[in-house]
């Protein structure tokens, strides 16, 4: 009886400091979880920095990033927009040691129409783009990502998750959105815009539902923020840049518009609502462009209020 007794005390000890444990360690706060993603954009521009390239994609790899987004223009705007160019950027990209999203920017398809650029037909270069770039539901790169294809002819508009943020892609392109020369908007945008603006606001409203933390949008063209702003909308992102506005507000999380096309490498607020005043959960990140090469981290951490930070690198880097 005795022996029995104990062996019912130390069994009822040993129940109660495995239950104090277990409290214990539910209190603790959850390790923050971060995501990292590489950021590049116009380039490559010249033969130096074609030659250049293969080590910087192989440096931004080594940083253990999740992904590399290209924000588009993958030759300069006065270079030929020829099989071959297309081809030698697909090898180039398809190389990458961590997946790789290419977006498309003006100089690859809606430019390619100017003689120095061989006299293209535009919409002829852009499926030339989706067979070689966008033709299943995958990245590019030696490891693979799965993208999600918005249905239909646009399959360049692609998403994909990492942790708690939704990734877009959209095929937005310098040059006003290829409106034209005109005051009448091109036949070819008139057929495209819709599908861009029904794009952006199903990703919203998926973000939204979904509960994300934050949603990141990435197109090549610099929309003209500033100018919208101040009442002087471009024409070509009048239309996007409204409805940006109006999901950015509606959306609790923090939003993030990744673009190039002006070759300035910038981190910062220029979205405003109708008043004028700066909305805060909205950041802007400009990828380097030509003639500095350059590369941008963005790192998704759990545990910052903020939830993304940004960090720029320009290559090659400084010798120490």
């Amino acid at each position: 009886m005795r022996r029995r007794g104990k062996f019912t005390v130390d069994l009822v000890f040993a129940l109660k400091t495995a239950l104090t444990v277990s409290v214990l360690v539910a209190a603790l706060p959850a390790a923050a979880e971060i995501w990292r993603f590489g950021l590049i954009g116009d380039v490559p521009y010249s033969r130096a920095e074609r030659a250049e390239l293969p080590k910087m994609l192989s440096a931004i790899a080594d940083s253990h990033v999740d992904f590399i987004a290209h924000i588009g223009d993958f030759k300069h705007g006065a270079d030929r927009c020829d099989d071959a160019v297309f081809e030698d950027r697909r090898q180039l990209f398809d190389d990458s040691r961590a997946p790789f999203v290419f977006i498309p920017g003006d100089n690859e398809w809606s430019d390619c129409t100017r003689l120095n650029n061989g006299g293209y037909v535009a919409l002829e270069r852009l499926d030339k783009l989706r067979q070689l770039f966008w033709h299943d539901g995958q990245s590019l790169g030696r490891r693979k990502l799965a993208l999600e294809r918005q249905p239909g002819s646009y399959v360049e508009h692609a998403r994909w998750r990492l942790g708690p943020v939704l990734f877009v892609s959209f095929n937005l392109p310098g040059g006003n959105n290829n409106w034209g020369l005109t005051q009448q908007p091109s036949a070819e945008f008139l057929a495209r815009n819709p599908h861009v603006l029904a794009w952006l606001r199903e990703n919203f409203a998926l973000a939204r539902r979904e509960k994300l933390r934050g949603i990141v949008l990435m197109f090549q063209a610099n929309p003209g923020f500033i100018h919208h702003a101040q009442g002087f909308p471009h024409s070509g992102y009048r239309d996007f840049l409204v409805a940006l506005r109006e999901e950015t507000l509606n959306f609790p999380g923090q939003v993030v518009a990744v673009h190039g096309d002006t070759h300035i490498s910038r981190i910062d607020k220029p979205l405003r609502d109708a008043r004028g005043k700066r909305i805060d959960n909205f950041t802007r990140v400009e990828t380097f462009g030509y003639p500095i090469m350059g590369w941008t981290r963005g790192v998704i951490d759990s545990e910052a209020p903020a939830l993304f930070r940004f960090e720029t690198h320009a290559w090659p880097p400084a010798r120490p």
